[in-house]
């Protein structure tokens, strides 16, 4: 069930959140300036290739660095497992790992933590659909995934992982970053994601796109998803909830794409053929 948390319990549970985060870690927050105790958790995590961290922050949309500073920037560029988005919009909080989340009104900010009255609503993630915990829980997580897949992307690393007894088992080989554009633009105003992306062409004819992110990974109607995206899904598993994007162009669908159906109705016959 849902438990209401004030004072010491909140910071408490918002640093267990991050303790306990083995598979994934979402930091929703405008403003981000991590207190001493969260950078000490997360720096033993920082070998984790298995740990997805997923950090939005907004505001100040013309210098960032109010609210995402380049020292917090520097920390946390190193990880091998970790995307930060943007949206300037960004009042809400929300912080979670892959068995509690944290719905807040305290920013990721120490003079918050340590000077305002904020509360916070903790939900847990359990195996009965009908407890009241765990429909907030399901909602919440819906409506914040849908907040992320909004945000403009500006930086990403991948962890890459070599094959090993023939493709049956993967080892972690090293990370490495995909998308950068958070270091040249802390202090100065944020380029569009879709800008971004018009400098990309794209040239591979077996290339197809993750219908959650847009981002371009192979073409394969049974795996629409990158792998972050599915590691998201995969924790409610609805093969019917509504995507943003068509596998096969890439585009924006309006909803009309799922697991189930990735990609929309006008370009099947074309995708047919790419298969």
């Amino acid at each position: 069930m849902a438990d209401f948390l004030k004072g010491n319990q909140l910071i408490a549970e918002l640093e267990k959140i991050f303790e306990e985060a083995e598979e994934q870690l979402v930091i929703i927050s405008p403003f981000i300036k991590l207190h001493s105790r969260f950078i000490d958790v997360l720096k033993s995590k920082r070998d984790n290739h298995k740990l997805k961290i997923t950090i939005v922050f907004g505001k100040n949309e013309e210098d960032i660095s109010k609210s995402f500073s380049k020292n917090e920037f520097d920390f946390l560029k190193d990880f091998p497992n970790i995307e930060i988005k943007y949206e300037k919009r960004l009042h809400a909080k929300y912080y979670a790992n892959e068995s509690s989340a944290l719905l807040s009104s305290m920013n990721l900010y120490e003079f918050s933590q340590n000077n305002n009255i904020e509360f916070g609503i903790l939900t847990k993630t359990t195996l009965v659909g009908n407890l009241l915990g765990d429909r907030i829980d399901s909602e919440a997580f819906h409506y914040f995934e849908q907040v992320i897949n909004n945000s403009e992307i500006l930086f990403e690393r991948i962890p890459l992982y070599e094959d090993k007894l023939m493709g049956l088992t993967k080892k972690y080989s090293h990370s490495e970053i995909k998308i950068d554009i958070l270091s040249k633009q802390l202090g100065s105003k944020i380029i569009s994601l879709a800008t971004e992306k018009a400098n990309h062409k794209i040239d591979d004819s077996n290339i197809g796109f993750c219908i959650r992110t847009g981002v371009k990974i192979p073409f394969n109607t049974d795996k629409p998803f990158c792998e972050s995206a599915f590691q998201s899904w995969n924790k409610y598993k609805d093969k019917d909830y509504k995507e943003k994007y068509c596998h096969y162009s890439g585009e924006l669908s309006n909803g009309e794409t799922s697991f189930a159906k990735p990609i929309m109705k006008k370009n099947w016959a074309k995708a047919k053929e790419k298969k």
